[in-house]
């Protein structure tokens, strides 16, 4: 089997961010960001996901958490794509229901090559501690494009801003274990019909 690892390095005028994971992990997560909600975020995906996850980023948080969430998302993202390989034997499709309380959500994902984001989800709150929770779908924006997925993501039912955002994590982790899951009936297949991902 091969190893399904990848390494990124992304250096910017306003991120520096060295982002490590392994998608046959046992989900073990380490980060150095700065933002602490976000950390406590991507320890969720990377427990549900199953997936090892390390993330060192510097940002320029003296503006506020932007770049950082949106650059380190697109980290993840080229991480995903270079783990996942040619995609062949993959079961490319994943989708999660997660509640949390009163929170659910759903998420559906595709690893298509054709990169987008539809988020459907009203937070009901602007602030999660110091957090905005417009920087979930810049995470998410982020992913999408930077790993070629068609990416669905609806809350159905929540009132408090804090269980959504984690059931959008949690559920994005469990869809991306069943999309990047082998196919044990077409371990070296590619799930299309057009002949490329």
């Amino acid at each position: 089997m091969t190893a399904r690892r990848a390494t990124i390095e992304r250096c910017t005028a306003e991120t520096d961010i060295q982002l490590s994971l392994d998608l046959d992990g046992s989900g073990e997560f380490r980060a150095e960001i700065g933002v602490g909600f976000f950390e406590h975020m991507l320890h969720q995906l990377a427990r549900h996901g199953l997936v090892d996850l390390d993330v060192r980023a510097a940002g320029d948080l003296h503006i506020d958490d932007h770049h950082t969430v949106e650059d380190v998302g697109i980290c993840l993202g080229n991480a995903l794509k270079q783990a996942v390989g040619d995609k062949k034997g993959i079961m490319r499709y994943g989708h999660a229901y997660v509640p949390l309380d009163e929170a659910l959500s759903r998420v559906v994902l595709d690893f298509s090559g054709r990169p987008g984001l539809h988020f459907r989800v009203p937070f009901t709150a602007e602030k999660i501690g110091s957090f905005d929770t417009e920087l979930v779908r810049e995470f998410f924006n982020g992913v999408a494009s930077g790993a070629a997925l068609t990416l669905h993501m609806d809350t159905l039912a929540g009132d408090n801003a804090h269980h959504i955002a984690e059931t959008l994590f949690k559920a994005f982790g469990r869809a991306l274990r069943a999309a990047v899951a082998r196919d044990q009936r077409a371990l070296d297949a590619l799930p299309s019909t057009k002949g490329s991902l």
